[in-house]
């Protein structure tokens, strides 16, 4: 599962904005955090002069816009925070997935670098965006909705990877050190709840005998104003009307009455559901999710659930003629394998895509500031004229250095790029479709022969579930 968050930062009353920015990009490229820098990746400049590009893309906003508006926002940069659940991606993966959400979150249109931490237990990367676009004419709008906008790409970016997503967010922030996913145990509340369930579960004949069964199960209970229970080991009590309407003592006692139906599936139950009505899911590891803190009423959910799955099974593997275990093995390899020749040759694109925009940057970066370098050399390398342009001849040096690394040392034209670009974004979107009908394919058989195996209690060699990907 994956959290993103969104954190606008401000320059600070401390320090210049040029050391602001250094020090953010520094921290997020820590070279003892991402593997001596090899979970780093770039876009619109370079990792050594990064704060440099930006800090020059800002000098042109202000020259196009004037000091005035350049300084109405003082947020210099922005912040996506992508954290992953232990053990469920490894940093390839999240490397090519938090760049592919910056680049459909800010359409490409800003310097930008993906940062994948390795030193804690929980892989999340640090993504940092100028606040500029890379045309110096506008600034990045962080709109009301700018972090359901950002979730649900990173949601969509995550399903395509094979990465689970949180279904049922909640409104409160966490700290993306400590989210943990369903692997974080239940709270007293939620606990409380599922007990709840499991006396109600019994029939109580009253609201007294289900008192009794609350007791039995070792809770201590006050009455007064508010009936409060309080378990073994916990400090203090926990009054009914904080669970909610479902779990006030009014909505328990119409329970016990037969005037209001049970539904035994508590709020944090309901939260951990993947059913789907039209699609098959993945059989739930009943045995696994008890031995993580699940109760008895997860249990009884868990096994009807199943038996729903199997019946969409069966259904899909009749209706799709997979009966015979070897046509569904052979169908489940079949279907990866073509989706991820789409995806190469989409990720192949992309590539090309984004060597043709760096070196269109590059070339765009030596023109305006040609005239810099040349005034520096006239200068005799004044170091007082390097000091005054430190950003402008640092571009110009990475954008001679990237001509120089061309094997032919022949510099295409910006039209002959801003074609080739063009034509391998139309082949983009034309296979795009296709690609999306592949991975849903891909995703329906390999479900249905997960289950299959599962009720088999076999362990047959599985399709490649993810491409190689390489930085």
């Amino acid at each position: 599962m994956a959290t993103t968050r969104l954190i606008p930062m401000h320059a600070s009353t401390k320090h210049p904005p040029p050391q602001t920015i250094h020090d953010r990009i520094a921290y997020a490229m820590n070279p003892a955090k991402t593997d001596h820098g090899q979970w780093v990746t770039t876009y619109g400049c370079d990792p050594a002069i990064a704060a440099a590009e930006m800090l020059l893309t800002k000098r042109e906003y202000e020259l196009q816009n004037g000091p005035e508006r350049a300084k109405a926002s003082n947020i210099l940069l922005y912040q996506i925070r992508q954290a992953f659940a232990p053990g469920e991606i490894t940093p390839e993966k999240a490397q090519q997935i938090g760049y592919e959400l910056t680049m459909r979150f800010t359409k490409g249109k800003h310097q930008f670098i993906v940062a994948t931490h390795v030193d804690k237990q929980h892989i999340h990367t640090h993504i940092i965006f100028n606040s500029t676009t890379m045309d110096g004419v506008r600034k990045f709008r962080n709109f009301l909705g700018s972090s359901f906008a950002l979730r649900k790409i990173s949601d969509r970016l995550c399903l395509e990877h094979g990465v689970s997503i949180i279904e049922h967010p909640g409104k409160a922030h966490k700290h993306y050190g400590k989210w943990l996913g369903d692997e974080k145990p239940f709270s007293q509340r939620d606990q409380l709840r599922n007990d709840i369930d499991e006396a109600l579960a019994k029939k109580p004949a009253t609201f007294d005998a289900f008192l009794s069964d609350m007791r039995t199960a070792g809770y201590e209970i006050k009455h007064g104003k508010y009936l409060a229970f309080r378990k073994a080991g916990q400090q203090r009590f926990i009054r009914l009307r904080s669970l909610g309407e479902a779990n006030s003592e009014d909505s328990l006692r119409a329970i016990i009455a037969g005037v209001k139906p049970l539904n035994t599936q508590s709020k944090r139950t309901r939260a951990l559901t993947p059913e789907s009505a039209d699609r098959v899911n993945l059989l739930v590891d009943i045995q696994s999710k008890l031995l993580a803190g699940k109760g008895v009423g997860y249990e009884r959910w868990a096994k009807k659930f199943n038996l729903k799955q199997m019946a969409q099974t069966l259904n899909y593997l009749t209706e799709h003629q997979l009966l015979d275990y070897n046509k569904l093995d052979a169908r489940a390899r079949e279907a990866s394998a073509q989706f991820y020749a789409l995806s190469s040759e989409i990720q192949s694109a992309e590539a090309r895509m984004r060597k043709l925009t760096d070196l269109r940057e590059q070339i765009f970066h030596y023109r305006k500031t040609r005239d810099v370098y040349i005034a520096y050399r006239q200068s005799g390398y004044s170091k007082q004229f390097y000091a005054e342009h430190e950003a402008e001849i640092l571009l110009h040096k990475a954008a001679k250095t990237a001509f120089d690394a061309i094997s032919d040392r022949k510099i295409p034209s910006l039209t002959e790029i801003t074609a080739e670009f063009d034509a391998l974004l139309a082949a983009k979107k034309k296979s795009y479709g296709e690609y999306q009908q592949a991975r849903r394919e891909m995703q329906d058989v390999l479900t249905a022969k997960a289950n299959v195996d599962a009720i088999l209690g076999i362990d047959r060699i599985k399709p490649r579930t993810e491409p190689e990907h390489t930085q």
